[in-house]
């Protein structure tokens, strides 16, 4: 009689209603929400008060004996009302409101008619678990019960079979908040029958109380956990994949983010990493990051390493994609190599792709502050553009932060296409997770950066024009 099963299923519900409390303060007059913090609200209430510690102490503050039970019945009304509004309010449609308000004003009936029952008989002897069957034929008392029983069963039928049969015309998170949702009203709904069960034998004379003292509560705290999670899934399920999509999307960028450190460091192209982030806003630094030396390097990719590398990756995989993304890793990596010898001082015979065209030369050939000039902001994943350029005599720095600036509300998406970066003819999007996977994965651009670098060591001056994919 310790109300534990009571007191842990009002934990859940009421801790499902303060996941959802801050929504319902920011969006007050949204009906929708409205109906799903009064079914959480409620059904915690319900086992709240039919835990026998709380009926004792009702009872015993009101001194009015068997006080609590009205109360509970009413609560337990009331969630079926709400129930029957919030099912209303999901499916939506025409006459959504009439509908809401026929369902209230009819439970409202059954509630004032509890209340009316309960004035007229008499229940003098306090009975805290058995209070149905105990008081089953006595007047008044035995309309009162069998009001609410009646009255709670046909919300849970009726809420389970309009769960069940909508999960049918629907998919993913809401499928699966129905599903949970029409199995946790089946519960209730066995709640209900178990009590009138053992209501019916006792005006019958027989004595089936372990229905409404062990089945009905175990009934019901199983439907309260089922229920709860039911309405939670489709609301806060969409917010779990998308977090663990940025946090694998933010993973596989690592690659490319390391092959463009030396340009990020030395540029001055890298934002301070956030602390304490969520993965959406970690997800945007390494994009923004990425996306700066993306917009540093444009100009400076050679199309006829694209070309052949592309050619190669094509023939080894047979798949556009996944060759289109090793090219462009492959210019992404020898770009980022050359980079860092004309950071170093050193002399670079790369054949810039400006070179090919007759113009003045590759970028690099302009300096620091010439390049974060360049470094415009490309039209990412978020579906803003932005431009994130530097004054001529800056690193570039000032680049990095208009590039975080260019980034919106829609942060949550995970990394995908660029638009076509200049210089490489017939080039397609690039896909930044795809390139990074190429980048961690792909044979062909492992030896290219293993011969560049090789033949950097050997000479110093060779590019990547000599040293072309097998």
């Amino acid at each position: 009689m310790n109300g534990l099963t009571n007191y842990v299923s009002c934990g859940v519900l009421w801790l499902g209603l303060a996941v959802k409390a801050p929504d319902l303060v920011r969006h007050r007059h949204d009906p929708y929400l409205r109906a799903i913090c009064a079914v959480l609200c409620l059904a915690g209430l319900c086992f709240f008060l039919g835990a026998p510690p709380t009926i004792g102490a009702v009872n015993r503050l009101s001194g009015v004996p068997n006080l609590a039970a009205p109360l509970t019945y009413a609560a337990i009304t009331a969630y079926g009302a709400a129930s029957q509004v919030l099912i209303v309010r999901w499916r939506g449609g025409a006459g959504v409101r009439r509908v809401a308000r026929r369902w209230i004003v009819a439970y409202a009936g059954v509630i004032l008619g509890i209340a009316v029952a309960f004035a007229l008989g008499d229940a003098p002897e306090e009975r805290r678990t058995d209070l149905d069957t105990y008081y089953a034929r006595t007047p008044f008392i035995a309309e009162m019960i069998v009001l609410y029983l009646v009255a709670h069963l046909t919300a849970a039928t009726v809420t389970m079979v309009s769960a069940l049969g909508w999960a049918r015309q629907v998919t993913g998170w809401l499928r699966a908040g129905l599903l949970l949702l029409g199995v946790g009203t089946l519960c209730n709904a066995g709640f209900s029958a178990a009590k009138l069960v053992a209501v019916s034998a006792r005006w019958s004379g027989r004595d089936w109380a372990a229905l409404d003292t062990n089945v009905s509560p175990a009934a019901a705290g199983l439907g309260a956990l089922l229920t709860s999670v039911g309405i939670l899934v489709p609301l806060t399920g969409p917010r779990l994949a998308e977090r663990h999509q940025a946090r694998r999307a933010y993973a596989r960028l690592a690659p490319l983010e390391r092959e463009l450190d030396g340009v990020l460091t030395r540029r001055a192209l890298r934002l301070p990493r956030p602390r304490w982030s969520f993965p959406h806003a970690l997800l945007m630094w390494r994009q923004t990051s990425v996306q700066n030396a993306l917009g540093y390097l444009d100009g400076t990719w050679d199309p006829l390493l694209y070309a052949e590398t592309h050619e190669a990756a094509l023939r080894a995989t047979a798949d556009p994609a996944r060759a289109e993304a090793t090219a462009w890793a492959a210019v992404i990596a020898e770009a980022a190599l050359r980079d860092g010898e004309r950071g170093d001082g050193k002399r670079t015979h790369l054949r810039s792709v400006s070179a090919r065209s007759g113009s003045s030369g590759p970028v690099g050939a302009q300096g620091a502050g010439g390049a974060a000039a360049a470094a415009v902001g490309v039209t990412g994943v978020f579906g803003t553009t932005g431009t994130a350029t530097g004054s001529a005599s800056g690193t570039g720095a000032a680049g990095a932060a208009g590039a975080a600036g260019a980034f919106g509300a829609d942060a949550a998406r995970e990394a995908g296409p660029l638009p076509r970066l200049s210089g490489v003819p017939g080039a397609g999007p690039v896909d930044l997770v795809a390139v990074a996977d190429a980048l961690r994965g792909s044979a062909l651009v492992a030896d290219l950066r293993r011969r560049l670098r090789g033949a950097d060591a050997a000479n110093g001056v060779n590019g990547v024009n000599e040293v072309r994919p097998v």
